[in-house]
């Protein structure tokens, strides 16, 4: 057993490894959390801007920041290269309304490596010499329009000359609260370059909402910074470099600058600024206490050369803090490495086309990000509404306005995030998929972020699970029941056939609460025909599906539909799995066995006249609007909505007969006495290979058609994945005409036009991970249906016919080529960015961005969210352990 996954062992059973790890967030401000105002506008309220003279409410960020699990004692790094405005505090990037597709951060950094106890952790922050391009930034992308491609900083040309510092920041745990940090900063330029590095600590304000009666303090001692806190107790941070001095301020809001108001405190969060920038002396306390505190380190580095800041946070009083430190950090480095060692075995053999070397690196980070973007995550909507006791009350409108019917939510976590910058809140179905990857390196984390959604305090008592901060009330796809599903699978394989029963047990009671809600909530006409809206689709449809254009027309869709069967097979599968253990739970594993196929019918024959979701001109699947002048309208849109489809498919296996009696006498009375029903599903009387049942929307003539549009390079097969529109329309935009307008979905394989459906992303064409990892997946089922026999065409037109299992494979090679350089040496991801292709300090480190072109396989969208991104790092293990 590595010392990792000792670690990770100690660690259940009540061992604090996890307590203290990366979970600062690297934005607070601009996020519904801290938003007091009375238009709603988070962005607004608290800009980048004021976030250096905020104290924030509900959370704290930095760079590549450190905290223990609720965010109280915080620590970051801070930089000045003596030319900007700003002391580098935290990473910049552009509001939602500032940027041209969106919120964007303009900073370049990458997540290279983490164990799942943060035991060793290591990132990169390239940062300028020149004077940071912010004005430049914000200018250039405001007057950019949605039809053109963001301005970044690379695109400003302040890394052309190499005038920059690469800063490699090291995190090590000598023990469970013994801490050591480590900056090495390279100066990559052709000159001296000076730089001032500010290792920083402070306490979260929890005093300031009237929540707490402490006030926790800093100290200098013997050279030294002693840390006092009344629930974390005493720790001791101690600094190398001789040549330092340690400042201390408080963590107050600047309410004179932000205000115009007298400020209540002397000593501010800002100080730290106004004390290096301008060289404000007073700003800082001179007793040399207080809550926040910073060790100036300034140097001159000389060109290629480097220099490195050393820390180390503990519980204990340490003797000789730095005797040891370069052995831990070393033997920590090696752990991490034996670690995935073990996890990437099966990477590479002689027949192996693709670089080993390379994929393995590609993983890696890909692991890395996922653990680097656990955030600390609080949010207590009642108190959010209300007000904090002795503080100004919010607007009268909040108690009407946003996440109003949330009161009892109350969010106080560690939890995956889609992105620490650009989405530091949590998205459910995001996290759903996050949690995949992170099984294979953490199971427990990722077991209890499913749970933790299900949660009194996060469910609401209709049973929805809550989508996002910006509106819990959104729908995002059911996908929890088959996250949770596929986790416990995950470990049952790792633990020689042993899986978790009571986790499964403990989601389904709570998943039955939220199906309900789907069946009460989102089937307007009991049809079993569902709506959805968005979906966190976007703008997939022809108009915003939240918001039907017409007043009193309803949308009955394919996808969400699809969803709902996908999760009553999930259901299904997790209610038998626990029957074989609990024989009672045959009788709701029927339950949803018939849930399934009411829905199949339905999507079949949806009204009296015989109208379908199927569309038999066009062989394929899509949304039917109902109006009062028009009883039924197919918007004939040929997206990824038509595909999901095949996401409802499950296969039961010929143990299932033999352990489960009761289950297995109920479905043959059903499927005898309504043989209708089996028809629509499958050939459920003819087993598949090793006798195995077919339960799926799609029988083998039906899903060969949408396969052959799915699998056609002029529709929806890309060099790189599967889009999320079919390229037939960029030749034939789909047009319609509603209420004297002309709306169009045309293909868009970058970017997104308009800004009519908010936000920087696109479903009109971009390939998105989560969605082609589902397609593959189900492409893999069928297959272990209907075996070898069973080939289509790949490409469409190509004359090579192939098993599904090979198609799979193929899809996932696709995917894993975004990444990889090709015969010219370049990652499709970065496009033609020449110094990400070329340059031997950029070439080598990966962005996961959020989605891709559908053409070039250029990322777009948020640069860092290795969340859902990060299945590649599944995608890799299941390409070499099919």
């Amino acid at each position: 057993m590595s010392a990792e996954k000792k670690r990770l062992e100690e660690s259940k059973n009540g061992i604090q490894w996890k307590k203290w790890g990366p979970y600062l967030s690297e934005r607070q401000w601009g996020t519904v959390r801290e938003d007091y105002s009375d238009h709603g506008n988070a962005w607004i309220y608290l800009p980048h801007e004021h976030s250096r003279s905020k104290a924030y409410r509900w959370g704290e960020d930095g760079i590549a920041g450190f905290c223990n699990d609720d965010s109280r004692i915080c620590f970051s790094w801070a930089f000045w290269n003596h030319k900007d405005s700003i002391l580098k505090e935290r990473f910049f990037g552009l509001s939602g309304s500032e940027g041209n597709h969106g919120e964007d951060v303009k900073e370049i950094y990458y997540y290279l490596e983490n164990t799942p106890t943060h035991s060793f952790m290591k990132m990169l922050y390239k940062y300028p010499q020149k004077e940071f391009p912010y004005n430049l930034l914000i200018h250039n992308n405001n007057q950019r329009t949605k039809q053109e491609t963001e301005y970044e900083i690379i695109d400003t040309g302040i890394f052309d000359e190499d005038a920059y510092f690469d800063i490699f920041l090291y995190y090590a745990k000598a023990d469970v609260e013994d801490f050591l940090f480590e900056a090495e900063i390279f100066n990559r330029g052709n000159e001296i370059a000076p730089i001032t590095v500010l290792p920083t600590i402070w306490f979260r304000n929890t005093w300031g909402s009237g929540k707490d009666k402490f006030i926790p303090f800093m100290e200098e001692r013997d050279k030294a910074l002693f840390i006092s806190h009344h629930i974390l107790e005493d720790f001791y941070v101690y600094f190398q470099e001789e040549k330092k001095e340690i400042i201390f301020t408080d963590n107050e809001t600047n309410t004179e600058k932000l205000h115009g108001t007298p400020n209540k405190n002397k000593y501010l969060k800002d100080a730290f600024h106004d004390y290096i920038i301008n060289n404000k002396t007073e700003k800082v306390n001179p007793k040399k206490t207080g809550t926040k505190s910073a060790a100036v380190h300034t140097f001159s580095i000389p060109p290629k050369e480097k220099i490195s800041v050393k820390v180390r946070f503990s519980k204990n009083k340490i003797e000789n803090p730095f005797s040891d430190f370069e052995s831990i950090m070393n033997r920590r480095r090696e752990e991490c490495d034996d670690f995935y060692k073990i996890i990437q075995e099966k990477i590479g053999n002689e027949q192996d086309v693709l670089p080993q070397k390379e994929i393995k690196n590609i993983q890696r980070q890909a692991y890395a990000g996922m653990l680097w973007t656990k955030q600390f995550y609080y949010y207590n909507v009642a108190e959010w509404i209300k007000g904090d006791p002795g503080k100004p009350s919010p607007p009268e409108n909040r108690k009407n306005g946003r996440n109003k019917e949330w009161k009892h939510k109350e969010s106080y976590d560690i939890i995956s995030m889609p992105d620490k910058w650009e989405y530091p809140w949590y998205a459910a179905w995001d996290l759903a998929f996050h949690c995949i990857p992170l099984a294979r390196v953490d199971t427990e984390f990722a077991k209890d972020q499913l749970l933790l959604l299900l949660q009194d305090k996060y469910m609401h008592p209709n049973g929805q699970i809550p989508a996002y901060e910006w509106n819990f009330s959104d729908v995002n796809p059911p996908v929890h029941a088959w996250a949770i599903y596929k986790v416990y699978k995950v470990e049952k394989r790792a633990n020689n056939d042993k899986g978790d029963i009571e986790f499964l047990q403990k989601a389904f009671h709570r998943l039955l609460l939220n199906f309900n809600w789907w069946i009460n909530r989102k089937d307007k006409n009991g049809s079993n025909i569902f709506e959805g809206g968005f979906l966190g689709l976007d703008n997939i449809g022809v108009f915003d599906r939240n918001n039907p254009i017409i007043e009193g027309s309803t949308l009955e869709q394919a996808d969400s539909t699809s969803w709902v069967a996908m999760f009553s097979l999930s259901m299904l599968k997790i209610a038998i799995e626990i029957a074989t253990v609990h024989p009672v739970y045959q009788d709701i594993a029927i339950k949803f066995f018939e849930h399934f196929l009411h829905i199949a019918a339905a999507v079949n024959n949806v009204d009296q006249e015989g109208i379908s979701l199927w569309d038999n001109e066009d062989a394929f699947f899509y949304d039917l609007m109902h109006t009062k002048e028009q009883s039924s309208t197919l918007l004939k849109v040929r997206s990824i909505v038509g595909l999901i489809p095949l996401f409802a498919v499950t296969i039961l296996e010929r143990n299932v007969y033999s352990k489960l009696p009761d289950f297995t006498k109920k479905i043959d009375d059903i499927l005898h006495n309504k043989p209708h029903l089996a028809n629509l599903i499958s050939k459920w009387t003819d087993p598949g290979r090793g006798e195995r049942k077919l339960l799926a929307f799609l029988r083998g003539s039906r899903l060969k058609k949408i396969l052959e549009k799915m699998l056609s390079t002029e529709e929806f097969l890309s060099e790189y994945g599967i889009r999320a529109l079919s390229k037939y329309h960029k030749e034939k935009p789909y047009t319609i005409q509603i209420k004297n307008m002309t709306l169009t979905v045309e293909y868009l394989p970058g970017e997104s036009d308009s800004s009519f459906f908010g936000g920087n992303s696109n479903w009109r064409g971009p390939i998105w991970f989560p969605i082609n990892y589902l397609i593959m997946e189900s492409i893999y089922k069928l297959h272990f249906y209907y075996g070898d026999d069973f080939k289509i065409e790949f490409p469409v037109k190509s004359g090579n016919y192939i098993t599904l299992l090979d198609i799979s494979i193929l899809i996932a090679k696709r995917l894993i080529h975004l990444f990889l350089p090709n015969e010219t040496e370049n990652r499709p991801i970065y496009g033609q960015n020449e110094k990400f292709q070329k340059d031997p300090f950029f070439k080598n480190y990966i962005l996961f961005y959020e989605y891709f072109h559908g053409d070039t396989g250029k990322g777009l969208g948020a640069n860092h969210q290795t969340g859902w991104t990060g299945l590649i790092a599944d995608i890799i293990h299941r390409y070499y352990n099919h």
